[in-house]
C-alpha cells in the first residue's frame, strides 16, 4: 500500500470523486469537506499495486475524514499525518475506520483521545408528517436575528467547544436561494425550526434542529424536520439524511417516527 500526499485540490478530487460517488451517503461528510477543500486541506490517497484504493481528508480547522480509509492502511496514514501533519487534532467518521485509526495514532504519537460526541446517520424512507398543533413557514431576512441566536444555542448544546462556521455567517447563508429555515410557529410564536441545503450530489442534510427549552415535548422539532424534509423532496433529493446525537435519546426515538430509518454510527474524536 502506498499513501500520496496531494498539493493540489483538483488533482485529489479528480481521484477520490468516483469512489465517493459511488457510495454518497457514507461518504456525504466527505463529499462536502472536499468540494469545499482549499490549498491548506490535508489531502491524502491510497494505493494498492497502482490501484487507487482509499482516502482521507483534513480541512482545517476539522478533524480527519475517515470514511474512504480501508482498515488495512489505517497504520500507514497514522504514519504519513505524523510526518507531514503531526498536530493533527481528532478524527471523524464511521465507527468502522475512526475508531482504528483513533488507536493506531495514539500509540503513534503517545497523545490521548477523548469522545467529543457519537452521531447516528438516518434516511428518509416514507415521509410520515406529526399531526402537530402549529404551522411551519419559511424564514425570510425578518427572521436573521432569531436565526443567529437559535443557531449558537445549537451549537453550544450540541457540540459545546466545536470548530464551526461563525452563527452569523451560517444564518445568512441559510437564507440564500437552495436553502431553507422552516420555522413552526404557534400562534403566531416561533416554536422550533429545522434548516437544509442542498440537494449536493442528490443529497440534502436536514440540519440544524433547534427547539427552545421552554418549547420542548410537544413535537414542534419533529413538525418542523417533517416540514423541512418535504422540502428537500420538492427540491428532487434523491437522498434526504440527517444525524442525530447518540447520546440523545430523545431525538433518536422521534426520527423513526416521521419516516427517518438509522443507517450507520459514527463518531468524532480528539486528540489531546
Amino acid at each position: 500500500m502506498e499513501a500520496r500526499v496531494h498539493e493540489t485540490v483538483e488533482t485529489y478530487k479528480e481521484l477520490v470523486g468516483p469512489l465517493l460517488a459511488a457510495d454518497p451517503i457514507r461518504h456525504t461528510i466527505m463529499l462536502t469537506a472536499v468540494d469545499r477543500a482549499g490549498e491548506d486541506a490535508l489531502m491524502i490517497t491510497l494505493h494498492d499495486n497502482g490501484s487507487f484504493a482509499g482516502a482521507v481528508i483534513q480541512v482545517p480547522p476539522y478533524p480527519l475524514l475517515t470514511s474512504a480509509l480501508p482498515l488495512e492502511a489505517t497504520e500507514l496514514v497514522a504514519e504519513t499525518i505524523q510526518l507531514v501533519r503531526p498536530e493533527l487534532t481528532g478524527a471523524t467518521g464511521p465507527l468502522a475506520s475512526v475508531e482504528p485509526f483513533v488507536r493506531a495514532w495514539t500509540e503513534r504519537t503517545g497523545t490521548t483521545a477523548e469522545l467529543r460526541f457519537g452521531s447516528r446517520l438516518f434516511e428518509l424512507d416514507e415521509l410520515k408528517p406529526p399531526i402537530v398543533r402549529g404551522d411551519g413557514r419559511v424564514g425570510t431576512e425578518a427572521d436573521l436575528d432569531l436565526l443567529i441566536d437559535w443557531r449558537q444555542r445549537f451549537m453550544a448544546e450540541a457540540v459545546p467547544g466545536a470548530p464551526g462556521e461563525p452563527a452569523e455567517a451560517a444564518a445568512r447563508k441559510s437564507l440564500e436561494l437552495g436553502a431553507v429555515n422552516v420555522i413552526w410557529e404557534v400562534d403566531g410564536e416561533p416554536v422550533a425550526f429545522a434548516g437544509a441545503r442542498g440537494p449536493f450530489e442528490g443529497m440534502v442534510r436536514v440540519s440544524p434542529v433547534y427547539t427552545p427549552p421552554e418549547h420542548r415535548g410537544h413535537g414542534y422539532a419533529s413538525a418542523a424536520t417533517a416540514a423541512a424534509s418535504r422540502w428537500a423532496l420538492d427540491q428532487g433529493a434523491d437522498h434526504v439524511l440527517l444525524f442525530t446525537d447518540l447520546g440523545n435519546p430523545v431525538t433518536n426515538r422521534i426520527y423513526p417516527r416521521i419516516g427517518y430509518r438509522p443507517l450507520m454510527d459514527s463518531a468524532e474524536y480528539m486528540f489531546k
